[in-house]
């Protein structure tokens, strides 16, 4: 009889183990629940801690209250300038209304693709007014939060919250990516080539510019230049004159060393002159008849150099010649 008590007492207890224990649930700081009794929700719980339900009646769904991630596949996209573009987007959303959420979609799968559709379309939508350039760079930025707007409205109706779209990638396909570059190659080299052509125009007017400018450099040094030689040319000439007018004598004694230097310099130089050549003739008679021994010129006359005629040197040959006789 004992035994019979003990089975009973231990078949009770356990028994009420096993309804406290399906009697309480456990929902996590990420997670949010919804509590359903024959299969209708009664209520929503989004604080995280310990809650009870009525066993064999209740049943708990929990649904996750983290950002999540959607990826879509990538598709092909017609820009408003018939451009195809092959675009890659993905979205973040967060459940806030679990019921709604049960209601609509049920799971995270189906929302998902629920959500890819409505993604779809908007990318379609949106990009399809907008042209290949403000798709790539200019308002690429505009475009997701207009498709992030889009996408939101919709999705408010599963109970979800769309936090971001973006535009991971958005290219021209392989087939016309080779196409554009090399339009865009030679529209780099045409450009090169009129910045050379205008470089070497602006090069050539330069250096015109430069050699006009040195003629009339050159021409204005010249002028100077000869300017200046005739003013030398006549005060050496006004002083040779100053000095011819007060001592004719001296100054062809003068001129005639100045041409025997001249003409001597090397130190082995043959004439072929006579005797009683006027070259010679203060060799034979240095102070010339009838006048005394060249008087040397006052202080203010200076010695001019030689520019009377000087006798030309015979060139050199293997045997000496011979004087000419005198006359």
């Amino acid at each position: 009889m004992k035994h019979s008590i003990g089975l009973i007492l231990a078949i009770l207890a356990a028994a009420v183990l096993i309804v406290l224990y399906s009697a309480l649930f456990q929902v996590y700081q990420t997670q949010q629940a919804l509590v359903l009794r024959f299969g209708e929700p009664v209520r929503v719980i989004e604080q995280p801690g310990l809650n009870a339900k009525i066993p064999l009646v209740d049943s708990v769904i929990l649904v996750d209250k983290r950002i999540l991630d959607l990826e879509n596949p990538s598709q092909e996209v017609i820009a408003a300038d018939q451009k195809r573009l092959v675009v890659d987007a993905f979205a973040r959303y967060r459940i806030v209304n679990p019921l709604r959420f049960y209601q609509s979609v049920g799971t995270v799968e189906g929302a998902n693709s629920r959500l890819a559709t409505i993604l779809n379309s908007a990318l379609r939508r949106v990009l399809g007014e907008a042209s290949f350039i403000e798709v790539v760079r200019d308002q690429r930025e505009a475009l997701m939060g207009r498709i992030r707007d889009q996408v939101n409205r919709e999705a408010q109706n599963f109970g979800i919250n769309i936090l971001d779209v973006r535009i991971r990638r958005a290219d021209l396909p392989e087939a016309n990516s080779q196409a554009v570059f090399q339009r865009m190659q030679t529209e780099r080299q045409r450009e090169a080539s009129e910045i050379r052509a205008q470089g070497a125009e602006a090069s050539q007017a330069i250096r015109a510019r430069s050699d006009r400018d040195s003629t009339v450099i050159v021409a204005e040094a010249n002028a100077t230049a000869d300017k200046l030689r005739g003013e030398g040319e006549a005060q050496r000439n006004e002083i040779f004159a100053q000095a011819y007018s007060k001592d004719k004598d001296f100054f062809d004694f003068y001129r005639s060393m100045q041409a025997y230097e001249a003409s001597m310099k090397s130190g082995d130089t043959r004439m072929l002159l006579a005797p009683d050549s006027d070259f010679f003739r203060f060799f034979n008679n240095p102070v010339p008849a009838g006048t005394g021994a060249p008087s040397a010129p006052s202080a203010s006359a200076a010695p001019a150099p030689a520019s009377g005629p000087a006798a030309t040197p015979a060139p050199e040959t293997g045997s000496q010649p011979s004087p000419a006789p005198a006359n």
